[in-house]
Order: structure tokens, then C-alpha cells, then sequence
């Protein structure tokens, strides 16, 4: 596995599931975390493990990634902090009303769909000279099973995941002459919150725990990932 020691880190949704343990992960081999979730005390309990495994403080960014002014400003402040951006984990994600097409309301249509693709372009927007200026810039995009197999029900988030894993290949085939690799992880079928209410019936013991699936965003993250445009699967 690559070392990360002082590559600068982004994680949106960074305060709790997947993206607290990818951000405690890359904490862990070295990395400058930048943690982004609208969660304060989240954040604060994330910087208090980054401190206990790393020695180090993370930057926490308390931001609702719909908001684009304020994506764009922290763009513009890593920018001139770091100069550059190693790796994006564009890892924020809502899940909305698993409901009829035609019951679901249009503002919780396109608030998840703000959420889990918008705001995604928005970073993309926000980091590219960025990624660009690194030595090895790496994307990563959280997807999910249902954007390739859709679910009755499951309307806005299929949608917008389907609607990531096109943005990721679009952006991928732009940045394939350039040294930075975008790539699509689907987690698979993990403990988080997220999946308690999308599966309420299920047993979380018989789920992998968020920590256990932080080796395939390494191996994404890292100088020599061959991978672009591609859809991985965690597990």
C-alpha cells in the first residue's frame, strides 16, 4: 500500500460512516486531512480520533456542499494554503424518500439529487486546477449497486448515483492525457446509518464495518492507480 505522508486529503461527508473512517484511514498513513460535513460535533469527534492515530489536527470545514459559493471558496483557500489538492473524496450523500416516482415531492427530488450529483460537479468545478497541479491528483466518487441496478422505489437516489458514475467517466475522459485518475467506488453493503434506513429488517453484524473497505481508497488514491473512469467495487 502507498504511504500518504503530507498528500492533502479533501473528504466531504467526513463526519461520521464511510467518510469519518476513510478520513481517519488516510490520517493514519500520513496524510493532511481536509474534512467537509455540516456536522460540527461530528467534525469535532473526527478531529479528536485524526489527532490519536496521526499525532496531527485536520482541517475541519463545517459546509453544506449545495452551497457552491462556499464550495468554490474553499477551492480558492486551498489553493492558496497548499497550491495544490492529492486527493478528492467526494463521499457526501443523501439518501431521500424511498418512495414512488410519482409520490416523491420535488424539492426532496432535487435535494437529493443536489446532494448526491450537483454538488459533486461542483467539486469537480472547485478542485480541478487543483488535482491538476498535484503530482498524482486523484478523484474518488462514492457510487452505489442501485445506479447499474435500479430499485423500485429507490427513484432519486438511483438517479443521481447513475448520474455520478457519467460525471466520473465524462471528467475521467477529460483528465486521461493528464496525470490525475477520477474513478467511482461502490462500498458495497456496509454499516452506516445511510444503510439502517434503506434496510431497516437487516442485521448490521452481518455487515462489513466502514474501516474495513479504507484499502480500496487507498489503492485508488495512490500514485500508481492505473484505474480511470472505471466503477470499483469495495467488496
Amino acid at each position: 500500500m502507498p504511504g500518504f505522508d503530507g498528500r492533502i486529503v479533501l473528504i466531504t461527508g467526513a463526519s461520521r460512516g464511510i467518510g469519518a473512517a476513510v478520513a481517519e484511514r488516510f490520517a493514519a498513513e500520513g496524510a493532511h486531512i481536509i474534512a467537509v460535513a455540516r456536522d460540527d460535533k461530528g467534525l469535532t469527534t473526527l478531529d479528536e480520533r485524526i489527532r490519536a492515530v496521526s499525532g496531527c489536527a485536520a482541517t475541519l470545514v463545517p459546509l453544506d456542499i449545495t452551497n457552491g459559493e462556499a464550495v468554490d471558496r474553499l477551492g480558492g483557500t486551498i489553493a492558496e494554503r497548499y497550491g495544490h489538492l492529492d486527493v478528492l473524496v467526494g463521499n457526501a450523500a443523501l439518501l431521500g424518500d424511498l418512495s414512488p416516482l410519482s409520490h416523491i415531492e420535488p424539492r426532496a427530488w432535487d435535494r437529493v439529487l443536489e446532494v448526491d450529483l450537483s454538488a459533486n460537479w461542483r467539486l469537480i468545478r472547485a478542485t480541478d486546477a487543483l488535482l491538476r497541479a498535484a503530482n498524482a491528483g486523484r478523484a474518488i466518487f462514492v457510487t452505489s449497486g442501485v445506479a447499474s441496478r435500479p430499485r423500485a422505489y429507490w427513484g432519486a437516489y438511483a438517479v443521481a448515483k447513475a448520474g455520478l458514475e457519467a460525471l466520473v467517466r465524462v471528467y475521467a475522459a477529460e483528465v486521461a492525457k493528464s496525470k490525475v485518475r477520477v474513478n467511482a467506488l461502490d462500498p458495497g453493503k456496509v454499516r452506516t446509518a445511510m444503510r439502517a434506513k434503506a434496510m431497516p429488517g437487516e442485521d448490521p453484524e452481518t455487515l462489513l464495518t466502514p474501516d474495513a473497505i479504507t484499502d480500496a481508497f487507498l489503492a485508488l488514491a495512490g500514485p500508481d492507480c492505473e484505474h480511470n473512469g472505471d466503477v470499483v467495487k469495495a467488496q
